[in-house]
């Protein structure tokens, strides 16, 4: 029986860049709740902008946030993962210097930014809708750092290489849909995250099913039995998986209609 299902939003429950969940994504989330099953919203964005996200039904659903680096639930904070004060100095001075290079610090409440252009605070604040607070020197900030992100306007494509090749010893570094770009201490991961809120929750992978599809989700889907990658993700993603489908409202909907015997109707297998 299937308890807890976990969702990535960009590109997965969000698509084509939208910042708002359709009403039937919200509905069918409020009808797994009613049959037990908790829903988790997995992602790289805070803890605050994932509430307002999911606003009507906020109180009754868990959070993977900032890429693993937190969860929650019922509002109560499950873990928290920190870098030492050295590593995160070190991110945050390479991404300053790099001039096309925008720097997000994740805070528990806020994101911290010295923007270099103003339409890149304009996007946080306005477009993505994050709690947001300038400061006029980024090294002056005194919260624990855990995640540290490069945006890159006309894409991360580009430098990703360079960034993996300069701090992937260092740091766990994962692409987060087409312009941006995490850090967050070494060995984390939504995967883990999935394992600490399986552990609270007492909640085995086997009774567990994951949507997502880019490669800061496959930790997160490699730690659940039932797990769905989009069909519109890069071809090295879904050859990990085990199902790929084209919309997770359809999955869910299957779900709730007849079970986990339902879900044979949707299931695409691909190959080994």
């Amino acid at each position: 029986m299937i308890k807890l299902i976990a969702s990535d939003l960009d590109g997965t429950l969000l698509k084509n860049g939208a910042q708002s969940l359709e009403p039937r994504t919200i509905d069918v989330i409020k009808r797994l709740t009613e049959k037990g099953i908790i829903f988790v919203a997995s992602s790289g964005r805070q803890y605050a902008n994932l509430r307002r996200l999911f606003a009507p039904i906020c109180e009754d659903i868990a959070y993977i946030c900032e890429n693993g680096c937190l969860s929650f639930y019922e509002d109560r904070k499950i873990h928290k993962e920190t870098m030492t004060r050295e590593l995160g100095e070190e991110l945050l001075h390479a991404i300053w210097e790099k001039d096309t290079a925008e720097i997000l610090l994740s805070g528990e409440h806020t994101s911290y930014l010295q923007p270099k252009k103003e339409s890149y605070l304009i996007h946080i604040r306005d477009v993505v809708k994050n709690n947001v607070t300038c400061v006029d020197d980024i090294f002056s900030v005194k919260e624990e750092y855990f995640k540290i992100s490069v945006y890159e306007e006309n894409g991360i494509g580009d430098s990703a290489y360079y960034w993996h090749r300069r701090f992937d010893k260092k740091a766990t570094v994962v692409t987060s849909g087409n312009v941006w770009l995490d850090f967050m201490p070494t060995g984390v991961d939504k995967g883990l995250a999935m394992g600490k809120l399986q552990s609270y929750l007492g909640i085995a992978p086997e009774e567990c099913m994951a949507f997502g599809d880019n490669y800061n989700d496959l930790e997160m889907l490699a730690s659940v039995k039932y797990n769905y990658v989009m069909n519109t993700a890069p071809e090295e993603i879904r050859s990990t998986t085990h199902y790929i489908t084209s919309q997770v409202e359809d999955v869910l909907e299957c779900l709730l209609a007849d079970g986990e015997d339902g879900l044979q109707r949707i299931k695409n297998k691909l190959s080994p």
